[in-house]
């Protein structure tokens, strides 16, 4: 039986482009989404083409018993959990004296405590099996903030904290977490910038260019993999040199 990776958030951007680096590597794969069922099916589609199995499974991370029934029908379907990747996120950035409390809270739920549901409901399972990699998409405004995502900066800086928190504390079953910051990737999200925003952006990049979904895979794909044994409780930038 193939290894396993679930990805939260996988139809599209990044994630899509993890599930297709680790179907690549043939591991089975487990795509998480919520309310675009085409882009998941057309990421199964593409992961399948690699020869592996995969499905899909629609599921609120901020939801906690929608996290624990995922798990439980991915382990029913495929066998086990072997990486975990908690890749699912939102922004709704607004100058912190706009930014109304909802706005604060709902990025909080689905950064933050939708990383934590996730981790408590896929850590039986990895603690049963005695092994198991957990990896957590932070943010390098998690690291350096940035004007207008008071609440994402905070979302993702409580992701770190979270990540060394489950590192220490699932470490003696063999189970490793680590957390990817990413800085400005190449995605429909960053699409929509101005030229202006675009050029600012790139002035602050050492490597003067944006990075690629692949960029953050590769990367999610190394620390899942045994050449990362011994690794954990780390943030890795992928960044282009914008946060040193």
């Amino acid at each position: 039986m193939g290894k396993v990776a679930l990805i939260t958030g996988a139809s599209r951007g990044i994630g899509k482009a993890i599930a297709l680096k680790f179907a690549n590597e043939g591991y089975d794969i487990a795509i998480n989404y919520i309310g675009n069922p085409d882009e998941a099916l057309e990421v199964q589609k593409e992961c399948q083409a690699f020869g592996v199995q995969a499905i899909i499974h629609e599921g609120d991370v901020t939801d906690y018993e929608a996290m624990d029934e995922m798990m439980k029908t991915v382990l029913e379907k495929l066998g086990s959990i072997d990486v975990l990747v908690n890749n699912s996120g939102i922004t709704k950035d607004q100058l912190l004296l706009k930014m109304n409390t909802q706005s604060f809270m709902d990025v909080i739920d689905v950064n933050l405590k939708g990383t934590f549901n996730a981790i408590k409901a896929v850590s039986r399972i990895m603690m049963k099996q005695r092994s198991g990699v957990i990896i957590n998409m932070a943010s390098v405004i998690g690291i350096i903030g940035n004007v207008g995502q008071a609440n994402y900066a905070a979302s993702k800086a409580g992701v770190i904290a979270l990540t060394k928190s489950v590192a220490k504390e699932l470490a003696p079953r063999h189970i490793r977490a680590n957390a990817i910051a990413p800085g400005f990737i190449a995605t429909k999200m960053t699409d929509v910038l101005s030229d202006d925003t675009k050029t600012a952006i790139l002035n602050n990049i050492p490597l003067q260019h944006m990075g690629e979904p692949e960029d953050v895979a590769n990367v999610v794909y190394f620390l899942a993999s045994d050449q990362a044994k011994y690794i954990t409780g780390q943030v890795i930038n992928v960044d282009g040199g914008m946060v040193m």
